[in-house]
């Protein structure tokens, strides 16, 4: 195909076996968008193409990504709002008979599979990546994943194991839950594990929580993805879910006494320290 269909915040280049996927860096555009500034998405990873009415004038093009095609979706989980999907291209609606001829000339050629992808077609971000956690900073070279714990925010369970260092090798998986809702995290999952392992991700060592403007969905999640991608390169299985059990009032009174901190050094607005302060009272 060889042509370019540009929307708002991205431009698909159709080409003969994949879609390059170039995205805006502009400041109206998703940070997620910025951060992944291209993909090269193979037409195996595709299942299936929608396009749809959107919202103020607009229509939507969605490429619907392969289970397991997509590291980056994978560590999603379905987490993302619509406005960071990377597979979807808003067009203004006068462009929608344009838009419809590309979604039929995409659906032609694509193979009519919907099983999952035994392997990662999209290339995942590329290492070294690290980002700020609330507790802490993560950083991934490639071979390891490494946690160095902050004062401000580490639990005393992180500061007494110490700062950490994960080889791929001993990894399964990562579980990713998105900042933009409570309890944020990026937690390591290992590959046998020793023990019991904590349940809530402030306690484990294995795992970096977020708020309060840490741990992004543009930094931690292309991290996840990343790290997700070597695990399974590596031998690694996928992620798997956690049950989160009751926090220890012992330490909601620690966190809350780390957020007191950071509100008394200017770190935090009245309004958010108010907010985590009853978020985190609510859980006794």
């Amino acid at each position: 195909m060889g042509d370019v269909l540009a929307g708002f915040h991205a431009a698909w280049e159709f080409e003969s076996d994949s879609v390059l996927i170039r995205f805006e860096r502009g400041i109206r555009s998703p940070k997620l968008f910025q951060a992944l500034g291209e993909r090269r998405v193979p037409l195996e990873a595709i299942a299936g193409v929608t396009l749809t009415p959107g919202k103020r004038g607009t229509v939507v093009l969605h490429a619907v990504p392969r289970a397991g095609a997509d590291p980056l979706m994978e560590a999603a989980a379905g987490q993302l709002k619509d406005t960071c999907d990377p597979y979807r291209l808003v067009l203004p609606a006068e462009r929608e008979t344009l838009a419809e001829y590309y979604a039929d000339e995409l659906r032609a050629q694509l193979a009519d599979d919907d099983t999952p992808a035994e392997r990662y077609l999209v290339a995942p971000p590329k290492a070294p990546l690290q980002f700020k956690a609330y507790d802490g900073k993560a950083s991934f070279d490639g071979k390891r994943v490494s946690f160095r714990w902050s004062w401000t925010g580490a639990s005393s369970a992180k500061w007494k194991a110490g700062d950490q260092n994960f080889p791929l090798t001993g990894l399964s998986g990562v579980e990713w839950r998105s900042p933009e809702v409570f309890e944020g995290h990026l937690r390591l999952l290992p590959r046998e594990p020793a023990g019991a392992q904590p349940g809530q991700p402030d306690q484990d060592p294995a795992a970096v929580v977020f708020g309060l403007g840490y741990g992004p969905v543009h930094e931690s999640l292309p991290f996840a993805a990343a790290v997700l991608a070597a695990v399974r390169s590596a031998g690694g299985g996928t992620p798997a879910l956690a049950s989160v059990p009751r926090r220890d009032p012992a330490d909601i009174a620690e966190r809350i006494r780390h957020l007191g901190e950071l509100h008394r050094a200017g770190l935090v607005t009245d309004s958010e320290f108010a907010t985590k302060k009853a978020e985190l009272l609510a859980e006794l």
